[in-house]
């Protein structure tokens, strides 16, 4: 008898004893319970998507967005983080309209005539200097929560709604707000997202 066989021989013992094995599958119930995973999961998102659809016609009377004027704006501008629009006063409230509660990267922009958002994968954003509100300081807004203020949210007027957008910059808030101070009769308030 070889070391190999009389170090396996207790084990096999135990292995011989039992005598029906354990069913290794049950292709059946495992076929089930994924047909039935995945259609809860289609079901979940095909409840989302509803929901979307019935927000965006709940804001169908938001106006179009605004024209970027031509030669304006020129330069790299603020690299940030478009975090989305929402109602004002309502970080919850988000926009579905337009593209204006899509989240993604984006580059902000200041001038005298006002504030352009170049947002990749969206239409850009420009809210003319006469339509800003205020600016400040926030720790969140939907899809977005941050332990300091870190969140730049610009209030503007667009059409007949007072909207708050909410941009996170890169490299601190810094040099954003100090333009958006620069050029438009507003001062930057602190205080935290409730």
């Amino acid at each position: 008898m070889s070391a190999l066989s009389t170090a396996a021989a207790p084990y096999s013992l135990f292995l011989a004893d039992d005598k029906h094995s354990a069913p290794v599958t049950h292709v059946g119930q495992r076929i089930l319970w994924t047909i039935v995973t995945l259609a809860v999961i289609a079901g979940i998102y095909l409840l989302m998507w509803r929901g979307w659809k019935r927000r965006q016609a709940r804001q169908a009377d938001v106006a179009p967005l605004n024209e970027v004027p031509e030669g304006v704006f020129s330069g790299d501008g603020v690299e940030s983080i478009y975090v989305s629009t929402t109602s004002e006063g309502d970080w919850l409230d988000r926009i579905a309209v337009h593209s204006l509660g899509q989240r993604g990267n984006a580059r902000v922009q200041v001038a005298a005539e006002g504030v352009l958002i170049e947002r990749e994968g969206a239409s850009d954003v420009f809210v003319p200097a006469a339509a800003v509100r205020g600016v400040r300081l926030a720790t969140g807004m939907a899809g977005k929560y941050l332990r300091e203020e870190g969140l730049v949210v610009l209030t503007w007027q667009h059409g007949d709604r007072t909207l708050d957008t909410g941009l996170k910059p890169r490299f601190g808030t810094d040099e954003l707000v100090a333009a958006l101070e620069a050029h438009f009769a507003v001062s930057t308030t602190e205080r935290p997202s409730s």
